[in-house]
């Protein structure tokens, strides 16, 4: 994408099944659990530059001994920082009494962050606070070891004022208006309760109090506190906690929104946002991970038992699509060939906006993530050649010459390398002015490849939000190879809504086909349907969450979506440049076709998977006619 936006934070939980000295024993080391932990959080780390966290738990530790341990860290190398400094733990073992680190018993009562249930975390900050405090794991502590709490996870809830109303009502006085702090204190209430009707049963039936503190260890129903505290959350979550006696969970949302995949044998247990991390990290194959099912929740006792356990009732799944169109590694075998499908669904939208004209058309992708898109597009590119060539030869009634075999056999894209991203510029740049004019450097250019004036440039992004890069810098910059003709290929559709359940994109005036509708509506002496929208989602803030409706997607309805692309290239195009500037957008429908399992699309099509939905993209247009530049949520 040629303009970075932050988004979904990355889990890893590990459980290990076996005592810690099965593992030194078949592996050599008691930090088994440890090094996987770091390859789980190296292997996502796409998935969250802004900080990192890591949390322990050590199971039957004796009363008096610390047996939660965690570390947080802040910025791009948190996560090699915080290893660094559990590290730093064993490093003055193996330097003084070298033979201790093969005595597991010693390690676990002595040394911090030898546990048997591991949790890491890394973080995309989407809005507010990015400090070491908004760094998750979050720990909700108590000195009733079952009562002690540790989440993580990669959510967005789009109804944090209500979530916290019924905290209020619960007699709590959370510290902070944020989802995090009201999921963490909704399921701390549950935990609560579930302990103490616990301890009230078994005290009735004659348990001692150091009994009761087993029996409610053993008996605590997961499934049972996720439900009671789940059962008013809207948004998109897969959330990750571990109780202080052991039991270990991960729970995902019930329209399957945010990713959540697993695996576990004998040996071990562990669920990762990616499946490749898991695939990678453990070796096996891609057959023996498998998803946790929207509306359920992974659940691991204390005892080992493994079960996946519904939690609310699914609905229709609608899993984040852009996960697959960029989010996700491409390493993962389904992400992989979707994005190749989406490349290759493209071809019949360029080839008529170059007339077929492969002669004279150079075929480039911006990097770094459209370039599987690209092989996709390229492969579809020379299907219409092999078609074009066996057409030809087949189809003509008289001999053809050598000269014209020569030249049907020699017809083939170019294919280029064109867009080169240079160098990412350092904020000490404040003037405007001279922050234009370093962004226009961002990206360089081969020279030497493009014939002026006749060559048409066919480039692929994986998707465009805010279209300033490509005004900036990068048409500008290939305005200089003197090209007839620059074609934008996006291999997602028009981004046209905010994003309420992970993904930075928030605020209407930051999208350009948002631009482009608004910009075609004045012109068009519509303007009055602004109004309208606007007069339509105050009105429906009287309205309860389920009866709202998206009243945004008027705007849109208004023009084609070729009306849309044609006005953005408009506006992405720099008026300095000479060059002709097209845009082609993914269709909705292509991209169905080539991710089928994953039909989240609400910012393409405003189709929000949950009533919060519809009640943020209001508020945001709300925002935007009022001139707030805030979150919605």
């Amino acid at each position: 994408m040629s303009e970075q936006i932050k988004h979904e934070c990355g889990i890893a939980l590990i459980r290990l099944l076996k005592p810690l000295s099965y593992y030194q024993k078949k592996y050599g080391t008691a930090l088994y659990g440890l090094n996987k932990l770091y390859l789980l959080m190296e292997k996502q780390h796409n998935r969250g530059q802004d900080g990192a966290g890591i949390a322990t738990i050590k199971l039957d530790v004796q009363p008096g001994k610390r047996y939660i341990s965690r570390h947080r860290a802040m910025g791009a190398n948190a996560v090699a920082e915080i290893f660094e400094y559990v590290q730093n733990k064993f490093a003055e073992v193996q330097k003084n009494t070298p033979e201790l680190l093969q005595d597991t018993e010693w390690l676990k009562e002595n040394i911090s962050f030898t546990g048997e249930v591991l949790m890491g975390h890394l973080r995309y900050g989407t809005h507010g606070k990015n400090s070491i405090e908004s760094c998750h794991p979050f720990l909700r502590q108590n000195n009733w070891m079952t009562r002690n709490l540790v989440i993580s996870g990669n959510f967005n809830m789009t109804n944090v004022d209500e979530l916290l109303e019924q905290l209020f009502e619960l007699g709590q006085h959370p510290k902070e208006r944020t989802d995090t702090v009201t999921v963490l204190e909704k399921i701390g209430h549950f935990l609560d309760t579930e302990n103490q009707e616990l301890f009230d049963k078994y005290k009735a039936d004659g348990f001692s109090n150091e009994a009761i503190s087993h029996q409610i260890a053993e008996h605590l129903d997961v499934a049972s506190i996720l439900r009671r505290s789940a059962k008013t959350w809207d948004g998109g979550y897969t959330i990750s906690g571990i109780l202080g006696h052991g039991d270990a969970f991960v729970m995902r949302d019930p329209a399957g929104i945010r990713p959540a995949f697993y695996y576990h044998d004998d040996e071990i247990v562990i669920v990762t946002s990616e499946r490749p991390a898991i695939q990678t990290a453990f070796n096996v194959p891609l057959e023996s991970v498998k998803e946790i099912k929207p509306g359920h929740a992974l659940i691991v006792k204390k005892n080992g038992r493994v079960t996946e356990e519904q939690f609310r009732e699914p609905e229709v799944q609608k899993s984040c699509s852009f996960e697959r169109i960029y989010f996700s590694r491409g390493s993962d075998a389904s992400v992989y060939r979707e994005r190749k499908q989406l490349g290759r669904l493209l071809c019949p939208q360029i080839l008529g906006a170059i007339d077929n004209d492969l002669k004279n058309t150079v075929f480039s992708f911006i990097p770094n993530t459209a370039e599987v898109a690209f092989y996709g597009m390229v492969e579809g590119i020379h299907k219409y050649v092999k078609q074009y060539q066996r057409d030809t030869l087949l189809n003509r009634a008289d001999r053809i010459s050598d000269k014209e075999l020569e030249e049907v056999l020699n017809i083939a894209p170019r294919v280029e390398k064109i867009a080169i991203k240079d160098v990412k510029l350092r904020t000490f740049i404040t003037q405007d002015a001279d922050r234009g004019e370093m962004v226009a450097h961002v990206y360089d250019t081969t020279y030497g490849l493009i014939k002026r004036g006749t060559d048409n440039l066919v480039v692929l992004d994986d998707s465009i939000v805010r279209g300033t890069t490509l005004k900036q810098s990068i048409l500008k910059i290939l305005d200089r190879l003197g090209p007839k003709k620059v074609i934008v290929v996006s291999s997602a559709p028009q981004i046209r809504y905010p994003d309420c359940y992970g993904i930075d994109m928030s605020r209407m005036g930051e999208f350009v086909a948002f631009e482009a509708a608004i910009s075609l509506l004045r012109e068009t002496g519509k303007e009055a349907v602004i109004e309208e929208v606007y007069q339509n989602c105050l009105e429906s803030q009287k309205l309860g969450n389920k009866q709202v409706k998206n009243y945004v997607q008027q705007i849109y309805n208004q023009f084609t979506d070729q009306q849309i692309s044609d006005r953005i290239a408009k506006i992405i195009t720099p008026k300095e440049i000479q060059t002709e500037v097209q845009v082609i957008y993914q269709t909705l429908d292509n991209l169905h076709k080539a991710i089928p399992d994953h039909l989240g699309d609400w910012y393409f099509s405003g189709n929000y998977p949950t009533p919060g939905g519809n009640k943020v993209v209001n508020k945001a247009f709300m925002n935007w006619m009022e001139g707030k530049n805030q979150r919605a949520y």
